[in-house]
């Protein structure tokens, strides 16, 4: 497991909008989450940003190792009232 620093610096992106994402959801909401999603949040950052973006906006079906970390990404993060 990544400790908090490395994981910040891991969540720098080459496309701004997943930098703030990734950011934001580590200061709020990554210890919230259970180990295994923090897992698979890890490997979601090995992830290309093009990937990452066709996921979070619904255009092509996540893979399925990743789907679970998807759906809270978008219900934390995106889909704000």
């Amino acid at each position: 497991m990544l400790n908090e620093r490395q994981l910040v610096w891991r969540c720098r992106r080459g496309v701004r909008e997943l930098d703030v994402l990734f950011t934001e959801f580590v200061a709020k909401h990554y210890d919230g989450i259970s180990e295994a999603e923090q897992l698979s949040f890890q490997q979601l950052l090995d992830v290309q940003d093009p990937t990452i973006m066709d996921w979070l906006f619904d255009r092509v079906e996540p893979d399925a190792e990743l789907k679970g970390i998807i759906e809270t990404l978008k219900s934390v993060t995106l889909r704000r009232t």
